[in-house]
C-alpha cells in the first residue's frame, strides 16, 4: 500500500544523490537554504530514523527524511526507490 502522505522528491537524471539541505528545499518543507541549515543543525531532522545534523549529507534513492511531522522519500531519476531501506 502506498501512503499518499509521503512527499517524494526525485534525484536529477544522471545524479547519484541529493544533499539533505537541497532535499528539504525541493520538497517545500523549508523555504530557504538558511532555514534548512537551522533546522538540520538544531537536530530537528532525521534520515532513516537517525537524527542528522549535516546539511551536506548525501541522500540516495530510498532514503527517508522526517521533519516537522512530514515524511520525504528520495527517489531516483525514474521515480523509483529501494523498498529495502527501512
Amino acid at each position: 500500500m502506498i501512503d499518499d502522505s509521503i512527499i517524494k522528491i526525485q534525484i536529477r537524471d544522471g545524479e547519484e544523490f541529493i544533499r539533505l539541505g537541497q532535499a528539504l528545499k525541493l520538497s517545500g518543507a523549508v523555504g530557504s537554504g538558511v532555514e534548512a541549515k537551522i533546522v538540520i543543525t538544531e537536530g530537528e531532522v532525521s534520515v532513516n530514523g537517525e537524527t542528522e545534523t549535516r546539511r551536506g549529507k548525501k541522500l540516495h534513492a530510498g532514503d527517508e527524511i522526517r521533519y516537522d511531522g512530514q515524511t520525504i522519500r528520495v527517489t531516483d531519476g525514474n521515480g523509483m526507490y529501494d523498498p529495502g531501506v527501512p
